[in-house]
Parts: structure tokens; C-alpha cells; sequence
């Protein structure tokens, strides 16, 4: 695999933010006054005009030049930048493990009817699953004909009607690619048309760039104000519609009066680094209709989408260098066009699951850190210092002048920096720390378990690492490394009573794929309130080091079933050697977000593994191959069904 083929910041992305790491120091985490949550008032104030806006980034960007060039070390890491999505409503046959319920996020694979829609290594595949069968029909490239799509990446795959939006980041062009295709009822594909927004690289080791709501493709997408010169507002949204020719400019999307920010800042020395963004566009339209708001911060940001509002959470690298101003602004850019809010706060979330909105209560709980570098690129992966859980009331958002003032300290994990990992399951924020992308080791973590209810706080003793959790109905399941095995942990939280380690299984495996999206649990359906089901999860060789999972296959899916709070193994589906085969592939080379995914469409089992596609038989103790099919280039042919 040649140079040209690996994302070009990938190795040193990995040495700076490990150098990141060796600067944060373990503060405290900064109290707020114990006094009651003050209430935002109003929303953020817009620019009135271009000049007022282009006076007022030359102003803070020269001031960020002068503080540059006093010291090039300023900055530890140039952080790279992200094109991320946001919004609501379900996958079509709902076999994402999507964050929020009703919240479709792009993924490798997706179904539109009776068809399996599959993006792999800069194309797309269809196989039909129709009358119970399954078969391989079409395949495409996921780019624009004509274009040299080497330096590019296609990494996301939603699907609205007849229409598949493959989402993509092209650095030969620049901007985040958007490519529609056509599909028919029996699985035939047609390239329809490609446009580019104005954005950096969207890469995230652990979210995602594509929400789609309806018809609305929502992106989240920070873009950085360059010190070194240049009209400010040539960085402000823009679209075109690629016709070949990479000359052609840019309509801006957005104008002064979309772009907002705190009537506080507007006077203060704040670092002023970015555009966050969310921009919307309407992918039912014949030719693809874009309008974007943007609010201005640092470029350090974590974000997160519930179904009513993008929230962005921006702060420093350093964290909380202040104890007593509040270190970090929490965005609130709402779904409906409603003008974006803002409140003042401390700390730096993780991830996208460090956030939850409650829509029942009209608050949004948020697990943070006392240091970290946000979600982008590489940088969820490490974080430091203590930890809190912020409760932000609907009504404290307004014009960013209020600051959130409900903390509650927690412990810090066992083991710190590295791979901390949280998960909102139930009336629960779950936490703890992992082996993240290194070789699987054995370790004694904790799990610490808070109820949002204000109640006690329980840790849990765990024999291997917290490298995943997941729901599992409304209990948890903890899934890491231990003595040279794959370990997967029940943890009961639905029983009335405190949190417990329930049933516990292991195997001489080691998760195969780290993003959120290669695990499934699908509950029983005959009960809305049974934590049974049987749950799916891509396994390698022991002991194998996950960024592995960029290059190889999965050597098999393994199925557990849970029942009356017991895991009972149903057996995996295994890959072939016959499904390696050489792709000859041009674009899109890594499997940044995996190949692998378990797949539950009512009776019907798969595994997808690489470019192949395998059906299992489910039954109460096991799970028995039934067919598999190669949809690899070349090599479309349904293998000879296992015997029964």
C-alpha cells in the first residue's frame, strides 16, 4: 500500500498528540459556586455586516499571529479539522447502533428495502436479500466519474428515499465531497451529481461526520481561521458543485448575519480560531441546497447531536488554566433555525458520548475532564485530570454571559490519560479506561457507575480493561481485554436496587473493530421492557493490536444471546480466506471506520466481513451458517450453501 494511500497526517497526528499528552498536568477540577443555576437570557448576537465581521477576525487574527510567531511552540498539535453531521431519525431498517434513538448516522453499510447497501475502499455494492435469498447486484465508484480519487476518502453512507449520500474528504480539492447516487427497487446503481463543502479533514477516531433528519443532511464542520493573512471571510461556508473543473469557486452559504457570537467575547482577548459550523442541506432537491450558522471560538471543540439541537462544547488545549472564569463555552445551535444560545462552563468533554439531552427534564447532562483536546482526529483518545458531571438546564442557554454552575465531582478512573471511555445507558452515566488502540493487555479497572438522579455513586471491580460499552436494553455490558481473552461483563442497572456486576463471558479473541458502530444488541422483540436479545460483535486473533483493524479483516462475528441475565454463546460466523482478495483498489485504501458489522433484519442474521456477506441460521443455542456471498470486484459469486 503505497504512501499516497495513508491519510497524510496519520503518523504525525499520532507523535504530536502523544507528545500533547506529556504537557497536561493533573489539576484540580475548578468548583463552581454552589449556588443556584442562573438562568441564560436571550441568544447570541450576529454581525451585522461583512466589514463588521472582517474587522473583527483581522483584529483577533492578527492578534493570534503576533502570540505565534512570540512562540512557534505555542500550539503542540495543529489540529487537523472536522466536517461532522448532526440530527435525528433512524436508519431505515435500524441496523446502526446509533448514539441517540431515531438519529441515523452514516455508516459502512445501510439497507434501502430488500437490498444491503455496502461502501468499501471508494465503492459502493448492492445484494439483494429479496424472497430470502441473497445475491450480489451492482457495484459503483462512490466519486464523481472522471476524477482521480487517490488522495481521497469515502467513509460514510446515509440513505434518504431512492437516494445514497456517500460523504467523503477529498485533499487533492479540499472540502468535504458529497456524492448522491440513484438507486432502483431491484439494487441498480446511477452516480448522480457531487458538490464540495468548505471544510477541513472530519476524521474522528471515535464520531461521526453525517446526520440525516428526514431529508436534511446536517454536518457539524469547524473551519480555521488562518493567521498568516488573507481576506477572513474567504474561510466562511461555501459550496460548489463539482463539474470537473477544480477551478471553479465557491458560493458562500452563509453570510455576517449568520455568523454569531457572545456580546462578552466581542471585546475580550479570547482565542478566536475557528468557524463552528452546522450546515444543513436538503438532499431531496435536484440540484443540493445548502445554508449554514456558524459561532466563533477555539479550535478545540467536542460536539454532540440530540434530536432537537447540535450542542458544541469549544475550550483550550490547556483546559482549565482559569479556576474562577469559566474555561470553556457550551453552544446550543437548535434544529428548527431558531438563533443559536450559549453558556459559560468548565472542563472539556471526551466524546460525543459524554453528552445526553433529556428531553423529558429539558437539560443537557455532559461527563467532562479537567484537560483534553476534543473530538477531532486522534485527540478523544486522551484526556486527564478529574472529572464532573456538568446538568445544564434548557433555560441556562442564552447569550453566553451565564455559566453553568451544577458540577458534581466523581472519581477519577484507575487508570488515567489513556483511552477513557464514558456511555449514558439508562438513568446512568458509565465510565472507565481501556487499552484503546494499543496491543490488548490484562488490567484491574473500575467502572464507576453515577445515577443522574443525584444518588449514590458506585464503582465496580473489573479483571480486564474498558475498552467498549454498550446498552444492552437498559442494562450495560463492559467489553475489554483480560488474561489474554476478550472479556464481556453484564452490568445490571434496571433491577431497583444499586448497580451490580452480573454475568460475565470470555473468549480467546480480541475485539476486531473499535468504533462504536461494530457492536449490535438486538433486544427481543416480543417484550418493550426485556434486557434479553442477542448481541453481535467482530473478533481477530488474540492479543492482536487494534490499529490492526485499519488493514485487516475480521476473522469472525461473534453472537452471545442474553437470557434472564446469562450469556449464552451462540457460535460466530466466520470469514473466509477466499473473501481476501486483491481489490485493486485506487481510493480510500484503509478502513479508517472498519469492515465489519453485525446485522439483524428480523429473523435474518448476517455478518459482514470484508467483501464478504454471511447469513446464519439463529436459533435458541446456536447459530449455524446458511450461505455467504463474495461481492469483492471480480469476484461476485454466492458460495455453495453449508450443509444442513
Amino acid at each position: 500500500m503505497g504512501a499516497s494511500q495513508n491519510r497524510p497526517w496519520i503518523n504525525a497526528a499520532i507523535a504530536a498528540t502523544f507528545a500533547f499528552v506529556g504537557t497536561l498536568s493533573a489539576v484540580t477540577f475548578a468548583r463552581a459556586p454552589e449556588s443556584p443555576q442562573a438562568s441564560g437570557t436571550g441568544t447570541l448576537v450576529a454581525f451585522k455586516s461583512d466589514d463588521d465581521l472582517r474587522q473583527f477576525l483581522k483584529k483577533h487574527v492578527s492578534t493570534r499571529r503576533a502570540m505565534m510567531k512570540a512562540d512557534m511552540a505555542a500550539s503542540p498539535m495543529a489540529e487537523q479539522v472536522a466536517t461532522v453531521a448532526a440530527a435525528p431519525p433512524p436508519a431505515s431498517s435500524g441496523i446502526t447502533n446509533n448514539q441517540e434513538a431515531n438519529v441515523d448516522e452514516g455508516d459502512i453499510v445501510k439497507m434501502h428495502g430488500q437490498t444491503m447497501v455496502i461502501l468499501r475502499r471508494g465503492r459502493l455494492f448492492t445484494v439483494s436479500l429479496a424472497s430470502g435469498g441473497m445475491h450480489p447486484v451492482d457495484r459503483i465508484n462512490a466519486y464523481a466519474p472522471g476524477v482521480n480519487a487517490r488522495d481521497d476518502w469515502y467513509d460514510e453512507m446515509l440513505i434518504a428515499g431512492d437516494r445514497i449520500l456517500v460523504v467523503g474528504y477529498s485533499y487533492a480539492r479540499g472540502g468535504t465531497e458529497i456524492n448522491r447516487f440513484h438507486i432502483d427497487d431491484d439494487g441498480r446503481l446511477a452516480f448522480e451529481d457531487s458538490y464540495q463543502l468548505r471544510s477541513n479533514d472530519y476524521y474522528s477516531s471515535r464520531n461521526y461526520a453525517s446526520r440525516l433528519i428526514g431529508n436534511q443532511l446536517i454536518f457539524y464542520s469547524p473551519l480555521y481561521l488562518s493567521p498568516w493573512g488573507g481576506d477572513p471571510l474567504d474561510s466562511l461556508p461555501a459550496l460548489r458543485r463539482w463539474t470537473g473543473d477544480s477551478r471553479a469557486g465557491f458560493r458562500r452559504i452563509a453570510s455576517a448575519n449568520q455568523v454569531y457570537i457572545p456580546a462578552s467575547l466581542r471585546d475580550s482577548d479570547a482565542p478566536i480560531e475557528a468557524l463552528h459550523t452546522v450546515t444543513s442541506c436538503d438532499v431531496a432537491a435536484a440540484i443540493l441546497d445548502c445554508t449554514a450558522t456558524s459561532v466563533l471560538g477555539p479550535n478545540s471543540r467536542s460536539f454532540y447531536v440530540s434530536g432537537h439541537a447540535v450542542y458544541v462544547w469549544v475550550a483550550s488545549w490547556q483546559g482549565e488554566q482559569a479556576r474562577h472564569a469559566p474555561s470553556a463555552m457550551v453552544y446550543r445551535l437548535p434544529l428548527d433555525g431558531a438563533r443559536p444560545q450559549a453558556v459559560g462552563a468548565f472542563g472539556v468533554p471526551t466524546d460525543q458520548f459524554s453528552f445526553r439531552e433529556d428531553p423529558a427534564s429539558q437539560a443537557l447532562d455532559v461527563l467532562v475532564r479537567a484537560n483534553g483536546g476534543g473530538d477531532a482526529m486522534w485527540n478523544p483518545e486522551f484526556s486527564d485530570g478529574a472529572v464532573a458531571l456538568a446538568h445544564i438546564p434548557r433555560d441556562a442557554f442564552g447569550d453566553g454571559n451565564s455559566v453553568v454552575s451544577h458540577y458534581r465531582e466523581l472519581p477519577r478512573p484507575s487508570r488515567d490519560v489513556y483511552d477513557f471511555h464514558n456511555r449514558f445507558v439508562g438513568d446512568y452515566v458509565l465510565y472507565g479506561a481501556g487499552n484503546g488502540w494499543g496491543t490488548p493487555q490484562s488490567q484491574q479497572q473500575e467502572l464507576v457507575a453515577v445515577p443522574l438522579d443525584g444518588g449514590a455513586i458506585t464503582q465496580l471491580p473489573l479483571d480486564h480493561a474498558i475498552d467498549r460499552i454498550e446498552a444492552m436494553g437498559r442494562d450495560a455490558v463492559v467489553i475489554g481485554s483480560g488474561d489474554d481473552k476478550l472479556v464481556f461483563t453484564a452490568i445490571e442497572l434496571s433491577a431497583g436496587r444499586k448497580p451490580l456486576v452480573g454475568d460475565r463471558y470470555a473468549l480467546e479473541a480480541s475485539q476486531a473493530e473499535t468504533r462504536s458502530h461494530a457492536f449490535f444488541f438486538s433486544r427481543d422483540p416480543w417484550s418493550e421492557w426485556s434486557n434479553n436479545g442477542v448481541l453481535g460483535l467482530p473478533v481477530a486473533r488474540p492479543a492482536r493490536t487494534a490499529y490492526h483493524q485499519l488493514f485487516e479483516n475480521s476473522a469472525a462475528m461473534i453472537y452471545l444471546r442474553r437470557q434472564d441475565h446469562r450469556f449464552m454463546p451462540l457460535g460466530e460466523l466466520a470469514a473466509s480466506e477466499e473473501g481476501i482478495v486483491d481489490d485493486r483498489c485506487t481510493a480510500s485504501c484503509v478502513d479508517w471506520y472498519g469492515n465489519a458489522r453485525p446485522i439483524f433484519l428480523g429473523d435474518r442474521t448476517f455478518a459482514l466481513l470484508g467483501y464478504e456477506l454471511v447469513e446464519g441460521r439463529r436459533g435458541r443455542d446456536a447459530i449455524h451458517e446458511l450461505r455467504r456471498v463474495s461481492f469483492a470486484p471480480g469476484r461476485e459469486r454466492v458460495m455453495r450453501p453449508m450443509p444442513s
